[in-house]
């Protein structure tokens, strides 16, 4: 299944713009880029390089794990970057520090993760880099 693209969170309107008139339309195409596509994407149209690395970082997390754009910038906010960074993550230690950008973010909202989710993710996360348990 195709994930279209957007709409982004308004810090990124310029690199929103920039991969839409570069045909850039869902998540799948922008995990394809490589870092040359976005050299040249960032020196067209006024986008940040550091901004499109950050949702293409976002774009492999969605493609390669079936998370939800927003699971995924939670994984980045909280300093996941990448599949390998998610399975070698503590679960706990993961909920811990996912749980207070959550409440930074929202307030003292209830926690929309919990411990099943993220043991879901890193299970996932270690499928995808080929490991299979710690």
């Amino acid at each position: 299944m195709i994930l279209p693209l957007g709409p982004l969170p308004k810090h990124f309107r310029k690199e929103e713009q920039v991969l839409q008139n570069h045909g850039v339309a869902s998540w799948e195409e922008l995990a394809a880029l490589s870092d040359g596509q976005l050299r040249v994407l960032s020196s067209q149209g006024g986008a940040l390089e550091r901004q499109l690395r950050k949702l293409r970082g976002q774009a492999q997390l969605v493609v390669e794990l079936q998370l939800h754009p927003h699971e995924a910038a939670l994984l980045l906010y909280a300093g996941i970057a990448s599949s390998r960074g998610l399975a070698q993550a503590s679960p706990q230690q993961l909920l811990t520090q996912l749980g207070r950008l959550e409440r930074s973010l929202t307030g003292m909202a209830p926690a929309r993760i919990d411990a099943s989710t993220v043991r879901l993710w890193i299970q996932r996360a270690q499928q995808a880099s080929g490991r299979y348990g710690k």
